[in-house]
C-alpha cells in the first residue's frame, strides 16, 4: 500500500513545481479582466483537481502496462505538455507577460489535445480523467487571450 501511495506522490508532485517559484500573482489583479473571469481563489483549486486527475491518469496507466511499456508517443505527449503547463507561471507572472501568458496557454491546450489523444490509445478510461483537463484549457486559452487583447498597451 504504501508503495503505491509512493508512486501517487512521485506522479502528483512535479505537477505543483511551478507554484513553488515566488511569483508576484498580484499581477493578475492589476490586469483588466472579461466579465467571465473567475475569482483568483478558483484557480488554484481547479488546478489541484485538474492536477490529482492527471497524476491518477498516469498512475493507471503505469499499474496496468509499465512505464517502459507506454507508447514512446504518450511519453513524448506527457512531457511536451508537462513543460507547456508549468511554462505558464513564468511567462505570465515571472515576466509579466500576457501575450507569452497566451501563448503558453495556447500551446498547453494543443499539447493536452495530443496527450488525450495518445492516453486513449492505451487506456479510455484513463483519457477520460483528462476531460476537465482539456476543457479547462480550452477555457484558460480563451481567457489568456482576453486578458492579452484587454491590457495591450
Amino acid at each position: 500500500m504504501l508503495k503505491k501511495i509512493g508512486l501517487f506522490v512521485i506522479i502528483l508532485a512535479p505537477w505543483f513545481l511551478s507554484s513553488l517559484f515566488p511569483f508576484d500573482y498580484s499581477f493578475y489583479n492589476n490586469l483588466q479582466l472579461p466579465f467571465f473571469a473567475p475569482p483568483r481563489i478558483i484557480f488554484p483549486i481547479v488546478w489541484t483537481i485538474i492536477y490529482i486527475t492527471i497524476a491518477i491518469s498516469i498512475y493507471q496507466l503505469i499499474k496496468e502496462f509499465g512505464f517502459k511499456n507506454l507508447s514512446k508517443n504518450y511519453k513524448w505527449a506527457l512531457l511536451i505538455n508537462y513543460l507547456w503547463n508549468q511554462s505558464f507561471a513564468f511567462l505570465f507572472f515571472g515576466l509579466q507577460n500576457t501575450f507569452l501568458g497566451f501563448v503558453s496557454s495556447t500551446g498547453t491546450l494543443i499539447s493536452s489535445l495530443f496527450l488525450y489523444e495518445e492516453t486513449s490509445k492505451q487506456n479510455e478510461k484513463s483519457s477520460n480523467l483528462l476531460n476537465l483537463y482539456v476543457l479547462w484549457n480550452l477555457f484558460a486559452t480563451i481567457l489568456s487571450l482576453t486578458v492579452y487583447i484587454l491590457n495591450i498597451k
